[in-house]
């Protein structure tokens, strides 16, 4: 979707195979930018669950619909929700199930690391 030439690639990221990976940095600049705003990390978890609507997603969040509208706008052009006009309402989701998934796991591994970190500090 979005070509580039800022590019890495990685080998043996996977300990179960012997591939080679091209990381796309600049794709992970746009990961990290929706992820750095507290109501983008939101969004984001909920679209997981599912399609949403701006104002289900506003009430949900606690947040105005302008300000949930500009934050969707965002996540949009960071290439990682998508829009479906249906009749007068626009219905948002995650550009692919992947992200949902890979989302939850880095929750999950940033949980694991932050129990291992608290336990060696408390071994100390």
């Amino acid at each position: 979707m979005y070509p580039t030439e800022n590019a890495v690639s990685f080998s043996g990221m996977d300990a179960n195979t012997d591939t080679c990976a091209v990381i796309d940095l600049d794709g992970l600049t746009r990961l990290g930018s929706a992820l750095a705003d507290d109501t983008r990390r939101r969004l984001l978890v909920a679209l997981a669950r599912g399609p949403g609507y701006p104002a289900e997603l506003a009430v949900e969040l606690g947040e105005s619909r302008q300000k949930v509208s500009n934050h969707l706008a965002c996540l949009r052009d960071c290439g990682l929700v998508v829009v479906e006009p249906e009749g007068r309402r626009m219905r948002y989701e995650l550009v692919d199930a992947r992200l949902g998934r890979a989302l939850r796991d880095l929750a999950e591994l940033m949980l694991s690391l932050d129990a291992g970190r608290r336990s060696a500090e408390r071994s100390r």
